[in-house]
């Protein structure tokens, strides 16, 4: 990777080519601890300027914009374009300018208090920026998010008046951007089946009977979806007849006797963290909204290995079997599986259509991709 590095509104050069170990362009933790030590100053990836190869958000040569206020160093003169530098986008995340960035700490530092080190970034691209605070009593993590984004705050508030034990503590909380308490522990990718089965009956419990108006209901997204065919997604006259010809399904969903409740939206449990067999708690509610909850189930079936995918739809299916009696929740897995795709090909379009034309390249061919995974399995 590379970085073209400013300080104010100095262009003060570019770092690199350089390697870093994590393959994710929005994993810039290594990148900013490299800076750091080759300007003598905390230095912070503002957003992505190009990329040469690589492919599903992962790996090629990425260009960042890096921001490195007060560094005297000397560096080579950029060979991109430093009208990409200066010019502006009315779609740029807050926490991608240098002024931003400035007034988000600022913010940060005056809820939390007195720090013990520098702020650290962990991610940064279009959905989220992510960063590390070190306080006296240990880390608080800062979370920015796009206009967008759900009110996580909020989400996450319904959840713990339910089950406090669900949800990370959020320490304070405004538009576009959140303080959480640190969560000791692992993310839950590679969780044994029963961490997996403890989740998703405490998620699925508090599900039954939370209540949180003022989140987005996506209650009923076939209108949505109609609208997004309208568009030109380089899709094929028949795919866009046969994608059409799966809006029904929503009704027959609404038959199985689930509850419109508060829903996650992006509940594999690489956004579950705990420790060791423990417990897991659930972060990330950035696209909660109001609808059907077999959107989650599916989510966290197609994000499991599938040796363990039979035992977690048992297992979520028996858990709204004993939450609302009467329903048929495993139908209701069948049926909505191609609509999940539908409902994600409306929400990457959402993405596209609200960051700016660098960052685009994250989310370009998931609306279509997302309507072809769709039919596949339809």
């Amino acid at each position: 990777m590379s970085a073209v590095v400013t300080s104010g509104e100095r262009c003060v050069g570019t770092v690199g080519p350089f390697a870093v170990d994590v393959p994710w362009w929005a994993e810039v933790e290594q990148v900013a601890t490299r800076l750091r030590e080759v300007l003598g100053v905390p230095a912070y990836v503002l957003r992505l300027l190009a990329v040469e190869g690589g492919d599903g958000a992962r790996d090629g040569h990425v260009t960042y914009h890096v921001e490195a206020t007060g560094t005297t160093a000397s560096l080579p003169a950029p060979t991109l374009s430093t009208a990409l530098l200066t010019a502006d986008d009315p779609l740029r995340a807050h926490w991608a300018t240098a002024a931003g960035l400035r007034e988000l700490f600022e913010w940060a530092r005056a809820a939390v208090g007195p720090l013990t080190g520098p702020i650290e970034q962990r991610r940064t691209w279009n959905l989220a920026g992510l960063f590390r605070l070190p306080t006296a009593d240990g880390p608080v993590w800062l979370k920015a998010l796009p206009p967008f984004a759900a009110d996580e705050a909020r989400a996450m508030a319904a959840i713990r008046a339910v089950d406090p034990t669900l949800v990370p503590t959020v320490l304070a909380s405004a538009p576009g951007r959140l303080l959480l308490a640190d969560l000791p522990g692992e993310d839950c990718w590679h969780a044994p089946v029963d961490v997996l089965a403890n989740g998703v009956r405490r998620f699925v419990a508090a599900q039954s009977v939370v209540d949180a108006p003022g989140l987005p209901a996506r209650s009923a997204p076939a209108g949505d979806v109609r609208a997004l065919l309208e568009r030109d997604l380089g899709l094929t006259r028949a795919e866009v007849a046969a994608a059409l010809a799966l809006l029904p399904r929503w009704r027959e969903l609404a038959d199985c006797g689930l509850p419109d409740t508060v829903v996650h939206g992006d509940f594999h449990s690489g956004n579950w963290r705990g420790e060791r067999g423990g417990p897991p708690v659930v972060l990330d509610f950035a696209d909660a909204h109001l609808g059907n909850p077999v959107l989650d189930g599916l989510r966290l079936v197609d994000f499991t290995a599938p040796e363990r995918r039979p035992a977690v739809r048992a297992v979520w299916t028996a858990a709204w079997r004993a939450a609302r009696p009467g329903s048929d929740p495993a139908r209701a897995l069948v049926v909505a599986e191609p609509l999940a795709h539908l409902y994600y090909a409306v929400r990457y379009q959402e993405f596209l259509d609200g960051i700016e034309e660098s960052e685009r390249i994250y989310h370009r061919d998931d609306p279509a991709s997302s309507v072809r995974a769709a039919l596949a399995c339809a």
